[in-house]
């Protein structure tokens, strides 16, 4: 760790222990915290006595925070305030640092009065009739009666259950969109379960008759698809068509991103494209791009692609405008570049659930500087 990088960091360590911090630099170092604790770049350049005080003194009242947290009980729609808390020792871990830094990091986020909140769980459903369903605003139960399927909301999802009827007719067909910043789970007719990401949606029948189930896709969604060999689930975005049989796969098609990716947990899959045909194996993934170009590559790192599902954002060799996408999603606000976009890469995971301002501080750590208005993100 470069030395004024060094000096902040401690400083903001110091901060925390002794309680001056913000709301904000706590939700940082809490981030940052198993980075630290295990991270050579950032260990090797503290002596073992630094390390191991600063270690101890930071995990003594981070447990304490966690036992209080425990020891609440509380819905679990109301569990985000004490989320950080409860969660660092299993998934809040690594800050982001740099490959080849070229810029000195300063710790010096300008908020201007204005903070943006994490996202959460916010969708609309559209009824075949063109009604509209505010899901976030509406209480759990049933929602409505549909050919082949009771639409249900429970524990903030959705859930298309059989209506038990032997024979359907005139199945209807329903859209979920999830805006910048939501996300919602479903459940279809078939027991096929759905993520839905920010700024996403997903057009699917009420009940699935014939030889194969259809779903439409915009956006992002993480597909755990119910096993029918005799109706095989296909996936339709713009420009191309997964097909499988029973599997778990990600399919990312942003219309802002450089290509649809697909990426496979487990299973088999089909990718049918203008080109033809093209089969990928678990920890595959297939890109194509709007030129009609694709590859598939290998050994994809399945975590970092469905981390978002986590509560996650997670990066591998990632440039900071593929970083920006994500934040501007889930954050719902605009990105802007004052002066050359950085040429660096970044690697890192950090937790979804704490504002923009405790994940960009981070980002500081690595060389890039924030300015948050309101509506918008600058990057400096």
């Amino acid at each position: 760790m470069p030395p004024h990088l060094r000096k902040d960091f401690l400083k903001l360590v110091e901060k925390y222990l002794n309680g001056s911090a913000s709301s904000e630099e706590i939700d940082a170092i809490e981030n940052y915290y198993a980075h630290f604790s295990g991270d050579p770049d950032v260990t090797d350049s503290l002596n073992n006595e630094e390390v191991n005080a600063l270690k101890t003194r930071l995990r003594e009242k981070i447990d304490r925070k966690i036992d209080r947290a425990e020891k609440r009980v509380v819905p679990f729609y109301r569990k985000r305030s004490f989320q950080i808390a409860a969660s660092i020792l299993v998934v809040l871990t690594i800050a982001l640092f740099a490959i080849n830094r070229t810029k000195k990091a300063t710790l010096k986020l300008q908020v201007q009065n204005y903070d943006l909140a994490p996202g959460g769980n916010k969708a609309v459903l559209t009824l075949a009739n063109g009604s509209k369903i505010d899901l976030d605003k509406i209480k759990n139960g049933t929602l409505a009666a549909q050919p082949g399927a009771n639409i249900i909301k429970q524990n903030e999802q959705l859930d298309y259950r059989s209506a038990g009827n032997p024979v359907v007719t005139g199945v209807s067909y329903n859209t979920l969109s999830t805006p910048k910043g939501g996300q919602f789970q479903l459940t279809l007719a078939d027991g096929t379960k759905v993520w839905l990401n920010a700024a996403s949606s997903l057009k699917f029948p009420t009940a699935f008759t014939g030889n194969e189930r259809v779903v439409e896709l915009t956006g992002e969604a993480y597909f755990d698809v119910a096993h029918n060999a005799k109706q095989p689930f296909k996936v339709k975005t713009a420009g191309q068509t997964v097909e499988d049989i029973g599997t778990q796969f990600n399919v990312n098609s942003y219309a802002d991103e450089d290509a649809a990716a697909t990426t496979l947990v487990e299973g088999s899959v089909k990718i049918y494209d203008a080109k033809g045909q093209t089969a990928i194996k678990p920890g595959e993934q297939y890109l194509l791009r709007a030129n009609g170009e694709s590859k598939v590559k290998n050994d994809v790192d399945v975590d970092e692609v469905t981390a978002w599902k986590s509560g996650m954002f997670q990066f591998d060799n990632a440039d900071i405008q593929t970083i920006m996408r994500q934040i501007g999603r889930w954050y719902n606000v605009n990105v802007e570049y004052s002066g050359p976009v950085p040429a660096s890469t970044y690697h890192g995971r950090i937790s979804r659930n704490s504002n923009a301002s405790a994940v960009l501080k981070i980002l500081e750590l690595s060389g890039i500087n924030f300015t948050i208005e309101r509506g918008k993100i600058i990057v400096k």
